[in-house]
């Protein structure tokens, strides 16, 4: 299938040809008739699928076949975070180049003259508002924002902006909203919040639902059993002298992102980090860098993990095992795309043994098991591992509760009273 065949403006198809686009992916395959058509739409698809391009397209169409426009917001995208919102925006703007529609990115963490400059657009109506939604809450309560005429409502990463706790400015922003409208939920799972919404705010939705994929066959994915203190020097010992261009280390938090960035920096490596410290301009600063190739190593939160397109991205490292399985294949799914292959690699110590286990449970195989280099002395043993992932099954067939032995402590003789001691053969806590 060619995006010919959706019969797309020869506007919209300029902007395709102009973007390097050539076939449709799955997602958009069966988005784009469904949005065409009129429908509403909740749709399970993963980052990296290209699901962004699987609604812009329809509605830039469909924008285009309007005609001109009386400057009014006739589209409002909502993002959770500012790289998405940002990565949208130009995403549009490339798409829609050859349409001639107007647009802004709406977000947090900017100058006051960004404000002012976001405040104007609102006000002489940008045909679409592509926005984060503290930031449009802050402009909605100021009054001037105008969304009488309105056509289409799009909610991306709508199961990351429920865990961030935006589903009450959510609420707000849609109850400004006309009734009568077209509205696109985009959710990488679907948990009952996001169905509960999806009830709420969808009319006779149509539904896709691509499944949380396992990682790309051409990524390379491999862990290291390690001890905390063992982590920085076994990163040093993967990129020292390596011909690797782009490096994308994921830190679990804001404060261990500074310190790796600080000890690399100290080491001589060409390194730079995005945590949320950093104004908006520093953090696209930053990933601009890192895109041109001008940087070797970004050290980042799980900010980055979702929305961010950077195509040769050759080597992954999870600093720490991410919280779920889903987020470790939103980290992975950084390399290896545009099929290139990739290498992704998981630093495990003993207190992540839980998490690293669930995750394997969800991809339906171990992940290969690497030795540490020599000089780094050992690591946890694999025996261990294995081990805790036995103790974690036991507990969950146990329903989580150990057996309760309703016989006489050993201590506790025949007609003796006291309390027996507590045992000492409880598993260890991971």
């Amino acid at each position: 299938m060619n995006f010919s065949d959706f019969s797309l403006a020869v506007p919209v198809m300029e902007g395709i040809m102009a973007m390097g686009y050539d076939k449709p992916t799955p997602i958009q395959e069966q988005a784009i008739p469904i949005i065409l058509a009129g429908h509403d739409l909740i749709a399970c698809a993963q980052t990296g699928t290209g699901k962004t391009a699987a609604f812009l397209l329809p509605v830039i169409h469909r924008l285009v076949k309007q005609g001109p426009s009386d400057d009014n917001i006739r589209v409002l995208i909502i993002a959770p975070t500012r790289e998405l919102a940002i990565q949208i925006d130009q995403q549009l703007q490339g798409f829609a180049y050859f349409a001639g529609l107007s647009s802004i990115a709406i977000y947090g963490g900017g100058t006051g003259a960004g404000f002012e400059q976001e405040k104007k657009a609102l006000q002489q109506g940008a045909q679409v508002i592509v926005a984060t939604p503290g930031r449009l809450i802050s402009h909605l309560s100021m009054g001037y924002v105008d969304f009488s005429n309105l056509q289409y409502l799009i909610l991306d990463e709508a199961d990351r902006m429920l865990d961030m706790g935006f589903l009450p400015d959510i609420t707000r922003i849609i109850s400004q909203l006309p009734a009568q409208r077209q509205t696109l939920l985009f959710s990488a799972t679907m948990p009952e919040g996001i169905r509960r919404l999806s009830e709420k705010i969808l009319n006779a939705p149509q539904q896709i639902n691509l499944s949380v994929s396992k990682p790309a066959e051409n990524v390379l994915q491999a862990a290291y059993l390690v001890h905390e203190n063992q982590k920085i020097a076994l990163v040093e010992s993967l990129i020292q002298g390596k011909d690797l261009p782009l490096i994308l280390i994921f830190v679990s938090t804001k404060a261990g992102v500074k310190e790796v960035e600080s000890i690399l920096r100290r080491k001589q490596f060409n390194v730079s980090a995005i945590h949320s410290d950093l104004e908006q301009e520093q953090r696209i600063e930053v990933m601009n860098r890192f895109k041109a190739r001008m940087l070797q190593v970004l050290v980042a939160t799980d900010i980055v993990s979702r929305g961010i397109d950077v195509d040769d991205i050759s080597l992954v490292i999870n600093y720490n095992v991410p919280g779920d399985a889903e987020d470790y294949v939103h980290r992975v799914g950084r390399t290896a795309r545009a099929e290139r292959s990739g290498v992704a690699l998981t630093f495990v110590s003993e207190k992540e043994f839980g998490k690293f286990h669930r995750i394997e449970k969800f991809l339906g195989n171990p992940i290969r098991k690497l030795l540490l280099p020599a000089h780094l002395g050992e690591g946890p043993s694999a025996e261990n591992y294995a081990a805790s992932e036995r103790q974690g099954r036991n507990r969950h067939n146990n329903g989580g509760f150990r057996k309760k032995n309703t016989s006489a402590h050993p201590r506790q003789k025949a007609g003796q009273g006291g309390k027996p001691r507590r045992s000492d053969s409880r598993p260890p806590k991971h």
